[in-house]
């Protein structure tokens, strides 16, 4: 029988393989603490959910919504709730591929 932390690594690692172009993108952006020295990670667990993208350091979960989110309203307000309440920052407005905003990734890139 597999154990829980290895579903939980398992998953995750088929998530960061199957990731969309969009957070493609950003990952390219966020990696190696690019941004201000950031360390983030993706597909990272927290609780029963996977956050997109997470920065330990300053407890920020960043969210992409693709065309697999269109129905899932519900779901990612509840994600959204619990993260908040477990003390994570979440932007209230959920960064919407493919247009990922230039603060985030930078000028001129493309």
């Amino acid at each position: 029988m597999t154990s829980k932390p290895a579903l939980t690594r398992d998953a995750a690692r088929r998530l960061r393989l199957e990731q969309t172009d969009a957070e493609q993108r950003l990952w390219s952006r966020l990696r190696g603490s690019q941004l201000e020295g950031f360390k983030f990670r993706r597909q990272y667990p927290i609780g029963p959910f996977f956050a997109d993208f997470f920065c330990l350091e300053a407890k920020l979960v960043i969210e992409l919504d693709g065309s697999q989110h269109a129905d899932q309203l519900d779901p990612d307000k509840r994600r959204t709730e619990f993260l908040r309440a477990a003390g994570y920052a979440v932007p209230p407005t959920r960064v919407r591929s493919p247009l990922i905003p230039s603060p985030v990734i930078g000028r001129g890139s493309g």
